[in-house]
């Protein structure tokens, strides 16, 4: 069995969307031959749209090691195969625990809402709910976010705009800020629209309820179709928009740390590092990290591998030590199945935050 000693390297998978964009900047050059032939066709592109990428699945089970012992084998195959060794000590589960990707909206996405685990169970036999975070990467100056039904908003009502395709008027409206983080739970309408590249951590769990999709049709040139019944069933209409979170920050000898969010299926932590920055691997899961800005090496033992803006490392819990060492000025997100008492309620003693700190960072 080879050893997971080493952070390991993981392509991204990129997925075409009517919504989607032609330049994938600052993060990925798109299309280039290198992107061209890693990108698998989830639908049936039949027009101009089909190089439209929308977006860019960073854990998915497809996606490929390009470094280390398991270089060429897929994250799925390898979770099959290592599991604890590859996830850590306390995680339980088949898949590996986080699903991550990039979004870049052009348009629209459709107004849609996701279930909890135990609709999903009953439901959705063999699947999660999915329970979500944003983190704004860029945002346009006109981009907007719908998050969360206004007061006093049915079921009935939602269901009446949703059929006429005019469910818009129904949500609060937002403009999300670059550094944003907001937090998505099962329940929550939403839609995201043009001008946004984000970054999203969920549950490793696609489903997805489409509410309305304001009457357009899909690459293959018909409708997309809507999911009303069972997305009427699982919207919680009072559920508050948990948006523009506050900002935890911390002074590190390498730069700056920014605890963005947690819950019990994901946390995410947000990393300046402007010098040296030296980590260790928590036995108890898998860390992973997602290059937003910069360029530099990951350096171990055995030797070290270049980053740059756009990669993906996956820190397996046997990776022991390892350095980032940033060529350039280097922003990154850290995310992980967190311990919620170690990792964040002990922050306010062991950081001195302030009890609201961390409370408005952290959900059940």
């Amino acid at each position: 069995m080879p050893k997971l000693n080493t952070p390991l390297k993981l392509s991204p998978i990129f997925k075409p969307k009517i919504w989607g964009k032609g330049d994938l900047a600052p993060l990925f050059d798109w299309p280039s031959p290198e992107t061209a032939g890693e990108a698998p066709r989830q639908d049936t592109p039949n027009s101009d749209s089909d190089h439209l990428i929308g977006e860019v699945w960073i854990t998915d089970d497809r996606s490929q090691f390009l470094n280390g012992p398991l270089a060429g084998t897929t994250l799925g195959e390898a979770s099959e195969k290592f599991r604890s060794k590859l996830y850590g000590s306390n995680w339980k589960g088949g898949r590996f625990p986080i699903l991550a990707k990039y979004i870049f909206t052009s348009d629209w996405l459709s107004v849609q809402v996701h279930p909890d685990d135990r609709y999903a169970r009953v439901h959705e036999p063999g699947n999660f709910g999915k329970c979500e975070m944003w983190y704004i990467v860029e945002s346009d100056p006109e981009a907007e976010i719908l998050l969360g039904l206004k007061p006093n908003t049915t079921r009935e009502m939602l269901r009446s705009a949703c059929e006429k395709g005019v469910s818009k008027d129904l949500f609060h409206r937002f403009h999300p800020e670059a550094g944003e983080a907001i937090f998505v739970p099962p329940g929550t309408a939403h839609a995201l629209g043009p001008g946004l590249v984000l970054f999203e951590a969920e549950q490793n769990s696609d489903i997805t309820y489409r509410l309305d999709d304001f009457g357009r049709v899909g690459l293959d040139g018909k409708p997309r179709p809507l999911h009303l019944e069972k997305g009427l069933a699982v919207t919680n209409p009072e559920l508050p928009p948990r948006r523009d979170l506050p900002r935890a920050v911390v002074r590190e000898p390498f730069g700056f740390r920014r605890y963005v969010v947690a819950s019990r299926y994901f946390a995410v932590e947000e990393l300046t590092v402007q010098k040296a920055a030296h980590f260790k691997a928590v036995p108890e899961r898998a860390e992973t990290l997602a290059i937003l800005a910069g360029e530099g090496r990951v350096e171990t033992a055995a030797g070290w591998l270049g980053y740059r803006a756009g990669d993906t490392w996956l820190v397996p819990p046997g990776a022991g030590q390892y350095r980032l060492a940033p060529t350039e000025k280097t922003r990154l997100l850290k995310f992980y199945v967190p311990d919620l008492d170690r990792d964040f309620r002990q922050l306010r003693p062991r950081r001195g935050f302030k009890s609201a700190q961390v409370e408005e960072i952290l959900f059940e």
